[in-house]
């Protein structure tokens, strides 16, 4: 007999969901999944891109579903796929009404799926383009640290907007450095896994008002959830956690990470809550 788990966490402030990936949803039709995130408090998504052959699909969602918005860009696993013709498309694309951001790019040492010289060009090359269309950027990191900072330290001063270190799971100097060079932190279900203290301490000395909340769907479900594919309905799970860590409570850091979601991706205050 499986556990029954415990009551979803209500919120009255609106959700925005940072960070998702809704073209690798499987569990379910995804206008019921998007029901399910609405009847969560989820009011906007934004689907992420990340290698050429889904750039266009991510488009075609946000077109499809008012409360669904998108990203451009191609991640450091795909960098090798990365050609002129590709980036064309992706500069064109960056002028679609329904984009918010460059993303999801930057580095990946840990599983090295492309050439880290590659890596490195490809970051600079897409953090540039963001650069020059003023928009903010979705950034991956893993077991790059150096070369992160180094790439950020070169392109942050023409980023206006900055943006977002998504799926924070880096060490407490490169979250310093980024928060300094004002872009945010995003955090996920990993918060809620057993050997997370490393990401958790991080968030504690996180100030709110630089704080955004994610899936990843469908990956990094969070507990109670752990063996189910995660989706958009999950994050009030993920932003109670994200609260009881912080010793906040835990509808002001939803006002937190909502205003903070509609100031970098929507450049101003978030409407009222109906």
């Amino acid at each position: 007999m499986s556990r029954k788990k415990p009551p979803a966490p209500v919120f009255q402030t609106p959700i925005y969901e940072t960070h998702c990936h809704l073209d690798r949803l499987k569990q379910a039709p995804l206008p019921a999944l998007l029901q399910q995130a609405e009847t969560a408090g989820v009011e906007r998504i934004l689907t992420i891109a990340v290698e050429p052959e889904d750039q266009q699909t991510v488009l075609d969602l946000a077109d499809a579903y008012p409360q669904v918005f998108a990203t451009q860009g191609i991640h450091p696993h795909d960098a090798e796929k990365m050609d002129a013709a590709v980036l064309e498309q992706m500069c064109q694309s960056l002028a679609h009404p329904k984009v918010l951001a460059v993303g999801e790019i930057g580095l990946d040492y840990y599983y090295d799926h492309a050439d880290r010289a590659v890596q490195r060009q490809v970051f600079s090359t897409q953090l540039a383009r963001a650069a020059e269309r003023d928009l903010p950027v979705v950034i991956h990191t893993r077991e790059a640290d150096d070369d992160t900072r180094a790439i950020l330290a070169e392109h942050a001063p023409e980023l206006r907007r900055k943006g977002v270190i998504h799926s924070f799971t880096s060490s407490q100097a490169l979250a310093d450095f980024c928060l300094d060079a004002g872009f945010l932190l995003g955090f996920n279900g990993i918060i809620t896994f057993n050997k997370a203290d490393n990401v958790r301490a991080v968030l504690r000395n996180t100030p709110a008002d630089r704080l955004l909340c994610e899936t990843d769907a469908p990956y990094l479900t969070p507990v109670p959830w752990r063996g189910h594919e995660n989706a958009p309905h999950h994050l009030p799970w993920v932003l109670q956690r994200m609260a009881d860590e912080l010793q906040l409570a835990a509808e002001t850091l939803a006002e937190h990470c909502r205003a903070n979601a509609w100031r970098l991706f929507h450049q101003q205050e978030p409407p009222a809550a109906a």
